[in-house]
Order: structure tokens, then sequence, then C-alpha cells
């Protein structure tokens, strides 16, 4: 099992992903659980073809912590 964060950004026309620890790996979607399922299908395909090129996969170094600013 592996585990990457995941970053969501809101735009003017939907909501985009991408995957820190993974260059290149990003999504698109509508809504925000349009682009949670496709960051996951992305995230599965691009560790694939890592693999099935004799790449090695990284590891998660990512990290994140939401701070407020008064």
């Amino acid at each position: 099992m592996r585990k990457y964060l995941v970053i969501y950004e809101r735009s003017s026309d939907g909501y985009s992903a991408y995957v820190p620890d993974l260059p290149g790996c990003t999504s698109a979607g509508e809504s925000k659980e349009d682009v949670e399922l496709n960051i996951i299908e992305a995230i599965k395909l691009h560790l694939e073809v890592l693999q099935d090129e004799g790449l090695e996969i990284p590891q998660s170094v990512s990290d994140s912590e939401m701070i407020v600013i008064s």
C-alpha cells in the first residue's frame, strides 16, 4: 500500500488535482468528487507506467499543514 499527498485546487470551471511526489500526475474534473475519482485513476496509471518502464517508484515525502493567519 502506498500513500501520496494530493493537492486539490478549485478553478472557475471545476477542480484540478496534482501529486507533488509524482511529477506529472495531475487530473481535473467538474466537481471535487469527479477529480477525486480521476486522481485515484491517474495515480494508479502513473505508478503502472513507472513500473512497466522499470523506473523507481517514488516514496511519499510531501507533507501538508493548514496555517491560520489572523
